[in-house]
């Protein structure tokens, strides 16, 4: 894993479970904004033929960089 900062545009993988959101741990997701030098996030998850699924604020501790030798898995949302 990398120990660089997460900045907007990177990946991430989502920690914890939401499901108000539609949204379980593993799930892959895009910073579209870091606020506090990284005590949060805005992150957008979309499908594979680009729908937005939701987007949320998330602490730091419920999301982690991806790592470099990770592969997506699919799976098919409500």
């Amino acid at each position: 894993m990398s120990t660089e900062p997460i900045k907007e545009f990177d990946p991430i993988v989502l920690t914890q479970d939401l499901p108000a959101e539609g949204l379980r741990a593993g799930d892959v997701g895009w910073v579209v904004l870091v606020h506090r030098d990284g005590a949060g996030f805005e992150v957008e998850f979309v499908t594979l033929g680009g729908e937005t699924v939701s987007v949320v604020t998330l602490a730091a501790g419920a999301l982690r960089p991806v790592g470099p030798r990770e592969i997506a898995h699919v799976r098919a949302v409500a």
